[in-house]
């Protein structure tokens, strides 16, 4: 960034270093924050700021809350008997917008990856194991992501969960809709005809 003021080449590595964000959308959204008026900017930064203060992990699900526990858990009107597990805080939003999920969650953090060092232990797993063995839990969904490290957290959870004679579930996985069937590779057609239900 040599050819840019020192403040401005700061603010343009730091913008790159935002998951999906380059060096090029990097420099315009660092152009376009200077153009705008001041009080807008700062609202920026202020709002940054305050999410990093406040945010926290929920005591009880470990989603990103401002309250403890977090509005989720704290609704009564939630079906306690059924805990949906899924890796991270953006899985619950996605849940979420949906509107159909009507019981409480549970977010590991992360999923089982020995290629990458993470283990059983790395994840919020132990966690949920605690929070099974103190609540009346009838199903666990277990709703991670469809590659090899969510299916490995899920095989590894289901272990560790049905001895307690609690029902275990995984979401199913398949054709999208919208997709084409010739498009599809073979673990998804695959998946797709495992979770065939009726008509």
């Amino acid at each position: 960034m040599k050819n840019y003021a020192k403040p401005l080449s700061r603010l343009i590595s730091e913008l790159s270093k935002l998951p999906g964000i380059g060096t090029k959308s990097a420099q315009r959204l660092a152009f376009h924050i200077l153009s705008l008026r001041d009080e807008e900017a700062f609202a920026i930064a202020d709002a940054i700021n305050d999410a990093k203060k406040n945010m926290k992990y929920c005591s009880v699900c470990a989603n990103l809350t401002d309250v403890d526990p977090c509005m989720i858990c704290s609704d009564v009107e939630r079906d306690r008997s059924i805990i949906c597990v899924v890796e991270s805080p953006k899985d619950v939003s996605a849940f979420e917008r949906v509107r159909e999920f009507r019981g409480l969650y549970h977010v590991l953090h992360g999923a089982i990856s020995p290629m990458d060092g993470i283990g059983p232990d790395d994840i919020n797993l132990k966690q949920l194991i605690i929070r099974l063995q103190q609540n009346d839990i009838k199903e666990v969904i277990m709703a991670t992501n469809p590659n090899i490290e969510g299916e490995a957290t899920a095989m590894y959870a289901a272990r560790l969960i049905k001895p307690a004679g609690i029902k275990v579930t995984r979401i199913a996985h398949g054709v999208p809709v919208g997709g084409e069937l010739e498009y599809a590779d073979e673990v998804t057609l695959s998946k797709a005809m495992e979770g065939r239900r009726d008509l």
